[in-house]
């Protein structure tokens, strides 16, 4: 297993390890499911270091194509991290982030204390 597995606020969550292989390809999602199903989480936090360089980058589709993945296997998923200087960058990451959050299936958190108040807001 390449994270923890930990509760937050109501949801079972799998911590993807900081360290390790980009989440990079929709392979690469699709393993990342599989492991947040043997750990029976609802929720995959992904460290924002864990990004493929074009995952930030709206055009190349790829975040589309990975968090779609997610939420149709009904898991919620959260980046965690700084995405400030990617969003500030780009008008349309910002926008996306911001309707993601008002959202219950896609969060984009600074930090755990963030994202524990974007559960807990359901």
């Amino acid at each position: 297993m390449t994270g923890q597995v930990t509760d937050i606020g109501a949801l079972r969550a799998f911590v993807w390890n900081a360290e390790g292989p980009l989440l990079a390809t929709s392979r690469d999602a699709s393993d990342l499911v599989g492991e947040a199903f043997s750990a029976d989480a609802r929720l995959v936090v992904v460290p924002v270091e864990r990004l493929g360089g074009d995952f930030l980058k709206l055009s190349s589709g790829l975040a589309g194509e990975v968090l779609q993945k997610f939420v149709n296997y009904g898991l919620k998923i959260a980046i965690l991290g700084d995405v400030s200087a990617a969003s500030a960058a780009s008008g349309p990451l910002r926008d996306f982030i911001y309707e993601s959050n008002r959202g219950k299936s896609v969060w984009f958190a600074p930090d755990m204390a963030a994202l524990e108040a974007l559960v807990a807001r359901g």
